[in-house]
């Protein structure tokens, strides 16, 4: 008998008849331009770096996806970057602190606000000090923008940028595999999967997340500790949610501008993972939540089927 009811099984695949709990969150999308992808795609990286989680990090942050040139807002190469916090301060804070550190650093870069919205937070309205009196504002239409000299020549930045207090952070997948080879490809099958949606990040490294984690633990002050339902070398010492043919589990952490964004992003990993089949990938599909007390987007497993 299986630990957890199934909702169903596809192509071999276990999919367990459970939920992802979820929680609102404050989100924003930037445009980085350079004058070569790579240069683009360095600035977001280090921008989103230290960003997978609220919880140590201050805020959740990843590239959305590459943005040719025909499409950017100067003609040359750029990124999509996310950025996710708990409240509207604590958005505002983080992008103005990664946006001075790791976009006006680096070379060739321009930014630009990428979410339209009447809700907005400063972008280069709150580093436009650092030109020490220099720096130029610029109107062109209804936009606004910073023009700030530096010593490659100028910075420019879009003065303010649009935000969403609509967004989902912790949409999640468990992937179980019967060893770690195969829950690793599994994963990285549903992450490619995933990336192809719009406007959400999966912001672990490589979008894989080893150490899942429950809320509290044994020790005063821990806000989360290990997922010991999940670890495979815990199944005698703990309530295992796992079953003896799993060996290994790996989990996907998802977060959208919305919940339908999340709510894509799961049904296209799930599709991958079965579509891989049991043979290479894995054996069974989870999801992790807190009985439903956490947060109050709830996303079942079973409406999400391929």
């Amino acid at each position: 008998m299986p630990l957890i009811e199934l909702a169903a099984t596809i192509n071999g695949v276990r999919i367990d008849d459970d939920f992802a709990e979820a929680f609102p969150m404050h989100g924003t999308a930037i445009q980085i331009t350079a004058a070569t992808e790579e240069w683009a795609v360095e600035s977001a990286r280090k921008m989103t770096g230290f960003a997978t989680s609220v919880i140590a990090c201050g805020c959740e942050g990843g590239i959305d996806h590459v943005v040719p040139a025909s499409r950017t807002r100067d003609g040359r190469p750029g990124v999509r970057v996310l950025l996710f916090a708990m409240d509207r301060k604590s958005l505002a804070g983080q992008l103005g602190t990664r946006l001075g550190q790791c976009v006006l650093t680096a070379p060739s870069t321009a930014c630009y606000a990428d979410f339209c919205s009447d809700k907005e937070i400063e972008l280069g309205s709150a580093i436009r000090y650092f030109a020490d009196g220099f720096q130029v504002s610029k109107k062109f239409g209804d936009r606004h923008y910073w023009r700030m000299p530096v010593m490659e020549g100028e910075f420019v930045c879009e003065a303010m940028t649009g935000y969403t207090d609509e967004g989902v952070g912790g949409g999640n997948l468990l992937i179980m595999a019967a060893n770690a080879a195969n829950a690793l490809k599994a994963s990285e099958a549903a992450a490619e999967a995933m990336r192809a949606i719009e406007d959400v990040i999966l912001p672990f490294p490589g979008g894989i997340v080893r150490s899942g984690s429950k809320l509290g633990g044994k020790y005063p002050g821990m806000m989360a500790s290990s997922n010991d339902a999940y670890c495979p070398t815990l199944k005698g010492a703990t309530q295992s949610k796992l079953d003896d043919d799993i060996g290994s589990v790996l989990e996907i952490v998802i977060d959208g501008l919305s919940a339908k964004a999340v709510s894509e992003a799961m049904a296209a990993g799930i599709k991958a993972i079965c579509d891989l089949g049991p043979d290479e990938g894995a054996l069974r599909i989870g999801a992790g939540n807190y009985g439903g007390g956490l947060g109050p987007h709830h996303f079942r497993l079973k409406e999400l089927l391929p």
